[in-house]
């Protein structure tokens, strides 16, 4: 598989760093240029999407998937990572009964847009360094919430100081953020005991290689695990482009697409294909007139190159 270019799927298992298992798929693979979608905390386990080759331009866009995840929340204490690695913040508390109605209410209050604090042992920066690089110094971590968005969870009991959790939520959501926000909640603490991520948009765990299959040699990747440059879905509208409109896309010209289907808004990004389905790269509006159907293109990251051949 050396020399080519598309994404790795992944099941990461708990212990090593995303950046380790980047390290032993750079090393199987033969391949500097390999990056992933979004990090995983050591101690989760599941889906990493790994950008191999000329795929790691299209990096910074897949990181607007939204993601999938199910794990555990154990209640009676807070801890100062939000997970089971850190220390208890104080004494056990007593958990409250989690009947139905409470967990609806969570439920409702946990969901659509949120204002969510990153953990303080996390690898958010402020000024070049890390959060958990400023929590182990000793100095005061930065307060600062973000918006994110919780488009599913479910939560059920899986013992009377434990809950099951299934989320849908956007990226740049702390999942270990709101275990604890839900165990201050209910007043008795809580931290993420368990977290696995099932599904990085439409890519699935279930469809991904092992990780320690990697260290193979060479290593054994089944095609479910590898998805092929010109066949990546990206989080935004798709157009597609004639064979001379491709050409000029390629160039770097900026192109005119007519009878386009769908809503497109001025500044956001587009995915770029030929008539075959083949992805050529992403493009930025600049102009779109919703009575005439048309949009303008501005290319930003071009993939295909014009000796490809991809202008049939």
């Amino acid at each position: 598989m050396s020399g080519k270019s598309g994404l790795l799927l992944v099941d990461k298992p708990a212990g090593p760093t995303s950046h380790d298992v980047v390290q032993v798929a750079r090393r199987g693979l033969r391949e500097k240029r390999v990056g992933h979608t979004g990090t995983l905390d050591p101690a989760a386990t599941g889906l990493l999407v790994l950008c191999v080759g000329k795929a790691t331009r299209l990096q910074g866009y897949l990181l607007a998937w939204e993601k999938a995840y199910e794990g555990e929340i154990r209640l009676g204490f807070a801890t100062t990572t939000y997970d089971a690695e850190g220390e208890p913040l104080g004494p056990p508390r007593p958990v409250p009964e989690l009947s139905l109605e409470v967990l609806g209410e969570l439920m409702q209050r946990f969901s659509g847009e949120l204002a969510q604090l990153p953990p303080p042992y996390s690898a958010k920066k402020k000024d070049g360094k890390k959060f958990y690089e400023l929590a182990r110094a000793g100095e005061e971590v930065p307060r600062e919430p973000k918006l994110v968005t919780v488009w599913e969870l479910e939560l059920a009991v899986a013992a009377p100081d434990r809950l099951r959790f299934a989320v849908v939520c956007s990226s740049g959501t702390y999942v270990r953020s709101l275990a604890h926000d839900i165990g201050e909640v209910l007043g008795c603490g809580g931290h993420l005991a368990h977290l696995r991520r099932m599904r990085v948009g439409p890519w699935r765990v279930e469809h991904a290689v092992a990780a320690e299959r990697l260290a193979e040699r060479p290593p054994a990747i089944p095609e479910t695990a590898w998805v092929e440059l010109s066949q990546i879905a990206l989080p935004f509208p798709s157009v597609t482009l004639n064979p001379v409109a491709a050409q000029h896309f390629c160039r770097g010209q900026e192109v005119v697409v007519r009878e386009v289907v769908g809503d497109f808004v001025p500044g956001k990004f587009v995915a770029v294909r030929n008539r075959q389905g083949m992805l050529l790269g992403v493009g930025q509006t600049s102009v779109y007139l919703p009575r005439a159907r048309s949009l303008t293109l501005a290319p930003r990251t071009v993939l295909a190159e014009v000796e490809e051949g991809v202008f049939p």
